[in-house]
């Protein structure tokens, strides 16, 4: 029985329930916004979102969202009809939540028109701070639940390339390019032979995807040939059979964007003695890295906690893939506890 059969069984009398899971880009950041092909996948955490109605008169949206360790870290609630919030001052994410709800309502006139009470609880499976997709899951789980296009709402709601919200609905690696306004993106083969070799290392960083982008396109125009090498590299790099390959278009793909948009590359700034490769993941300079070696677990673990950076994930345990049955069965805390 897969975990989505599982969680629905534990809560049977939800109304509605629906999860979206993390993302990791592995190539071609910030340039996938104008139509360079990526490689992104989907991680074995993500976020779910239940349902709850209860017949009312005078209807209100209750919200209440849980981190990894199921401390409520945030909680609202809205009048029913234009979604005002009914707290005084409220703060970015009540704003956020707020900008998602009402999109949403435009999208589908018929969303949320019934007397009664809502309320609402989403879940996370990972650490807000670790960049793997706290908003873009959320879009995908309203976008399920108002039976309305998640890219549309993504779009309407704070731009970006909408890989996120492809990689929320999928079950495998994917690579994903945005025609014009059009996201397009097909199943990926992505399985190296050598991922025994790879880790995400956790910069503790966290990073503003909005003011990424504002940096990138200051640098526009971008150079046709930037787009299409880097499509090049997410094919190569799919493709790739031994590490020795993999590694040498980490490194080309990390010069390009170092380059062009002049950001220092993560292995110059933190890891100049490393032994293996170093890729920077999403927006620079923090989130997550993908680190190549070829030395055991524990040699490289070691070295990345003397530098500073205690969170080491094997690739096998954090990226989704048909042989992680066991690993993905396990509930939500369990699953974050094992991490680390």
């Amino acid at each position: 029985m897969s975990r989505l059969s599982n969680l629905k069984k534990v809560q049977p009398k939800l109304d509605h329930f629906c999860y979206g899971r993390g993302k990791l880009l592995l190539s071609g950041e910030y340039f996938v916004l104008d139509g360079a092909r990526a490689l992104a996948l989907p991680v074995s955490v993500g976020q779910s979102l239940s349902v709850r109605y209860v017949p009312s008169f005078n209807p209100v949206l209750y919200w209440k969202s849980f981190d990894s360790d199921d401390n409520l870290w945030f909680q609202t609630s809205f009048e029913f009809w234009h979604f005002d919030c009914l707290e005084e001052n409220p703060d970015k994410e009540v704003l956020f939540l707020q900008k998602i709800l009402r999109q949403a309502r435009k999208q589908n006139s018929h969303f949320l028109r019934d007397e009664v009470d809502v309320f609402v609880e989403t879940r996370l499976e990972f650490p807000l701070d670790w960049g793997l997709g706290s908003s873009s899951t959320l879009i995908h789980n309203v976008a399920n639940w108002a039976y309305i296009s998640p890219f549309e709402l993504l779009f309407n709601v704070y731009g970006g390339s909408g890989y996120d919200v492809a990689v929320a609905q999928s079950e495998c690696p994917i690579v994903y390019e945005k025609d014009g306004s059009v996201p397009k993106w097909s199943l990926g083969s992505f399985d190296p032979p050598f991922r025994n070799n790879l880790y995400f290392v956790h910069l503790d960083r966290k990073q503003n995807s909005m003011d990424a982008i504002e940096h990138y396109n200051c640098k526009k125009p971008h150079d046709k040939k930037i787009i299409e090498a880097l499509s090049g590299i997410t094919e190569k790099m799919e493709k790739a059979n031994t590490l020795f390959e993999f590694e040498c278009m980490m490194k080309e793909h990390e010069e390009i964007i170092s380059k062009t948009l002049e950001l220092q590359r993560a292995r110059d700034k933190f890891f100049s003695d490393y032994w293996g490769e170093i890729k920077s993941l999403g927006a620079w300079g923090g989130d997550f890295v993908l680190a190549s070696s070829d030395r055991n677990f524990e040699e490289t673990r070691k070295y990345f906690a003397g530098k500073g950076f205690n969170v080491v994930i094997p690739y096998e345990q954090l990226v989704l893939n048909n042989n992680e049955d066991d690993f993905v069965n396990q509930g939500p805390i369990e699953r974050f506890k094992y991490l680390h």
